[in-house]
């Protein structure tokens, strides 16, 4: 049978006699309880009513203990430490009018004025009954363990309830917070705009303020810096005279204090004469005594070695035989070492006379690898990209480009190349194309580096064409501007040494080769030295572009200076409004007679002036400026190739 829902749960957990009852009866009076194989209902009129509090009895049965006997239900003796006891439950929920707990008698009637005067017995004594029969049956632990178990369910499912309550009650207040966060944003934003307009008008007002504080801070500002500079010079005036006075007075101290040094130590010395002298015959006394016995027993001891050495034939054998290979041992390593360093000097370094080559050296590879990386894996390019020319010239140098490429492939023998013409016109661009373009590499001398070497010129010629046959892909030298050096001999005056140097090149050059191709640039091959003639195998004149290559050349170094930074690039060059293709075809018109290089020259000036100017703009008038600038030296330089005398500027002959 259930316990009633309006009886409270017997806190015996607070005494000895309700230990193991979840819910018990308390007898009238409040003198003890009832198990739950005693409960009856409705109950007995006027015998029970409900549990207030444990605390009235501590032994069972009211005062007196009258329930011993059922202390096993009450978890009385049971076990140590009170076996079985579970632990404490909630109270069950109260019904509507049962307030004050115990303390109010069930039913509708009225509770009588004596508490004993409704006391029965008969009760009492079945409830004893009932607690003996309990004690005696086996199934009074499994009973206990039961009515637990009932109660523990009953308070999980209380639990789950009210944990559904909790969560009903947090998701509603998660959706009130929702709301309040809603009218928050919204009142924060109208605050937002309402702080802006207000910030806006306030800036406007302070901006107003703080431009009059400027106008006012900068009046006073002056004067405080007038201010500031007169007692600055006041204050420095008085720091250079105190400076100077400090050092005056330095100076006498420094006088005094050295003078009375100076006196002290004659004094010393005038005084301490006799013993210092005396010192000094004895420490060489001492020292000429110790040399002495040092020579006489070195002089023994040498002796007597050099005896026992002549004495000893197999010493002097030996001897002998150690000397002479320690002779050729050093002999052997110096010339061999010799012999190293020139096989590594040719095949690692670069020659002193190689201003630029595309040779890899050790050192380079170190310094930038991934540059050499990037090298190694290019493939070979247009001969001509890059190079403006006419149409014949560049029918022939074309020619000559896949002569060489062909060459290269067939490892045949490579032909020597002579370009002569005006300065500027595009022979070193195009040597270095051409190394390109044939899967060569290139190496770039000047016969003006030459002449200075004086003695080690000779050295110099023979350690370049080493290294150069040490090539695998093949090598273009390029010799820039040689008539410098590669003069006639029979009526130039020349010096021995460039002399010596010129035949060590005609030595190297005087049959051809597979591993290196000579190719020569002059502005007067009419100067080189017979034997230099006859080892060349083409000539290539290469002449002033005309009215077609220089309009060409304007294009291509407007498009390199000035497109592309306007264009490209994080300072950017600006560009007026005007039409590019009919100011580079004027252009060109105007600049008859000028190289390929003065018009680069031309296109970078253009560069310059636009970064020059104040908003970096350029405009067709800054160009014609530069034009003109550019055209009146070139007809200075004009004047003074003429006035120099004839040959220095005119065209060589065929011959």
């Amino acid at each position: 049978m259930a316990a009633p829902s309006l009886w409270r749960h017997c806190p015996g957990g607070q005494s000895e006699g309700c230990a193991r009852v979840p819910y018990a009866l308390l007898l009238p009076g409040g003198r003890g309880c009832v198990a739950p194989a005693q409960w009856s209902w409705p109950p007995a009129r006027g015998s029970w009513r409900l549990v207030p509090d444990a605390r009235e009895s501590d032994s069972g049965w009211g005062p007196g203990g009258g329930g011993a006997s059922m202390s096993w239900l009450f978890g009385i003796n049971k076990g140590p430490k009170g076996e079985g006891a579970g632990p404490p439950l909630p109270l069950p929920p109260a019904q509507p009018g049962a307030e004050g707990g115990g303390d109010r008698v069930l039913g509708d009637r009225p509770a009588p004025k004596d508490k004993w005067s409704n006391f029965d017995p008969t009760g009492l004594e079945r409830a004893a009954k009932a607690a003996r029969e309990l004690e005696q049956s086996r199934y009074a632990k499994d009973a206990l363990n039961l009515a637990q178990m009932q109660e523990q369910t009953l308070q999980l499912e209380q639990q789950s309830k009210l944990k559904e309550y909790e969560a009903a009650v947090e998701q509603l207040r998660s959706e009130q917070i929702r709301a309040q966060a809603e009218e928050r944003r919204k009142t924060l934003s109208e605050e937002t705009r309402q702080h802006q307009a207000r910030a806006q008008y306030q800036d406007k007002l302070a901006r107003q303020r703080y431009e009059d504080q400027l106008k006012q801070q900068q009046l006073l500002n002056e004067e405080n810096l007038r201010k500031q500079e007169e007692s600055v010079q006041k204050q420095e005036a008085m720091r250079r005279a105190t400076v100077e006075r400090e050092m005056e007075l330095r100076q006498k101290n420094e006088i005094l204090r050295v003078e009375a040094e100076a006196r002290a130590r004659a004094k010393a010395e005038r005084e301490n004469a006799d013993i210092i002298r005396e010192q000094i015959h004895l420490k060489a006394a001492e020292h000429r005594q110790t040399v002495l016995e040092s020579i006489r027993t070195a002089g023994t001891l040498f002796g007597e070695g050099f005896h026992a050495f002549l004495t000893d034939r197999k010493k002097v054998t030996a001897t002998v035989v150690g000397l002479t290979l320690l002779a050729g041992g050093v002999y052997s390593a110096k010339n061999g070492t010799a012999a190293a360093a020139r096989f590594i000097e040719a095949r690692l370094w670069k020659p002193s006379l190689v201003r630029e080559t595309s040779r890899i050296t050790v050192l380079e590879a170190l310094q930038h690898p991934f540059q050499v990386s990037r090298r190694l894996l290019s493939r070979p390019q247009d001969a001509l990209e890059g190079v403006v020319l006419s149409p014949s010239l560049e029918a022939r140098v074309r020619d000559i480009a896949i002569a060489t490429r062909n060459t290269k492939k067939n490892r045949s023998l490579y032909r020597n190349v002579l370009m002569y013409g005006p300065p500027g016109t595009g022979k070193t661009l195009f040597a270095k194309k051409l190394a390109v373009h044939s899967g060569m590499d290139y190496a770039i001398m000047t016969g003006g580096d030459v002449a200075p070497m004086g003695r080690e010129g000779v050295t110099a010629m023979h350690k370049l064409f080493d290294w150069a046959n040490t090539s695998r892909r093949g090598l273009l030298l390029f010799v820039d501007e040689a008539d410098a050096f590669l003069r006639k001999r029979a009526t130039e005056k020349i010096s021995e040494d460039l002399r010596a140097t010129l035949n060590a090149f005609l030595y190297r050059t005087g049959q051809h080769s597979n591993k290196f191709m000579l190719v020569l640039a002059s502005n007067q091959p009419e100067q080189f030295d017979w034997a230099i003639n006859d080892r060349i195998d083409v000539m290539v004149h290469f002449d002033l572009p005309r009215l077609e290559e220089r309009e060409r050349l304007v294009r291509m170094y407007f498009d390199k200076y000035v497109l592309k930074p306007a264009t490209e690039g994080k300072q950017r060059l600006k560009l007026a409004q005007f039409d590019y293709g009919r100011k580079c075809s004027e252009i060109a018109r105007l600049t008859e007679g000028m190289s390929g290089r003065e018009i680069a020259q031309l296109a970078v000036s253009w560069q310059a002036t636009a970064y020059a100017s104040e908003d970096g703009v350029l405009t067709e008038a800054m160009m014609d400026a530069c034009v003109q600038d550019a055209v009146q030296q070139h007809q200075q330089k004009m004047c003074w190739l003429k006035s120099e005398g004839p040959g220095r500027g005119d065209e060589p002959s065929p011959s």
